[in-house]
């Protein structure tokens, strides 16, 4: 039989409510915002410890258990974090009140009595082909993922027309969760959460985190900014600005 897309009975109206009606989670207002999300492509640029994995997982629970049949693929810089990530899911998943089991092909995966799936896939590009017909890719620590592995899961969406969402805090100018951030245009909804504004992190704590890890890092594992390498000799603003203040030559 399949499936794919069809709706179970038993659905709590809207998705922050399902969480915390099924899941017994109480997300903060932005949080609310990610999980409520319609959007096909979504991006996390949030501050550690903010949650970006709890609420994209919940999110995949939810999806896989109110569409019957669905497939959820969650991928990250390695299989370690991908077990991390659907060690959440299977917790989200007791609180169903259903056993957790494999899909039998996978080994990081959680088959659901509805016949959806969620599975967690390696963190190399070459071993991650096969999948299609994809409802949801969730991307964690995007940033760190490598750019072969963002172009060989991007494929895997076109059957189903399928939703992506990005999570990471930035890693500097480079790659494609700064090039989506920066450069991806309307069709993201983009969602910033600097620790600043985070108010489970006290401001004594981010204090003495920036005294310890210096402004450049601070900035970019609390602040959410895409800060430079440090690989060149000059910064990008210093290179652009010289190059306004050249005249052109005439010959």
């Amino acid at each position: 039989m399949d499936y794919r897309m069809e709706r179970t009975e038993e659905v709590v109206e809207g998705v922050a409510e399902f969480v915390r009606v099924k899941l017994g989670i109480e997300p903060d207002l932005k949080q609310c915002e990610v999980l409520e999300s319609t959007a096909k492509r979504g991006i996390l640029n949030c501050t550690r410890q903010w949650g970006k994995s709890t609420v994209a997982a919940a999110k995949a629970v939810h999806r896989a258990y109110t569409e019957n049949g669905s497939l959820v693929l969650v991928a990250s810089p390695c299989e370690r974090q991908s077990g991390e990530f659907l060690n959440k899911v299977e917790e989200f998943v007791r609180r169903l009140g259903m056993r957790t089991r494999g899909d039998g092909s996978n080994r990081l995966s959680l088959l659901m009595p509805n016949g959806s799936r969620i599975v967690g896939l390696p963190g190399t590009e070459a071993t991650v082909r096969g999948f299609s017909a994809v409802s949801m890719l969730l991307i964690d620590e995007a940033s760190r993922v490598p750019d072969t592995m963002y172009k060989a899961l991007r494929p895997m969406l076109a059957v189903n027309n399928g939703d992506l969402w990005l999570m990471s805090t930035p890693w500097g100018q480079r790659g494609f969760f700064w090039q989506e951030w920066t450069h991806g245009g309307e069709r993201w909804h983009r969602v910033s959460v600097p620790a600043t504004e985070c108010a489970r992190i006290s401001a004594e704590f981010l204090a003495e985190e920036e005294a310890a890890l210096g402004s450049r890092w601070y900035e970019q594992e609390y602040l959410c900014k895409f800060v430079e390498t440090g690989s060149g000799w000059f910064s990008q603003e210093l290179v652009l600005q010289s190059l306004d203040e050249v005249e052109p030559l005439v010959l």
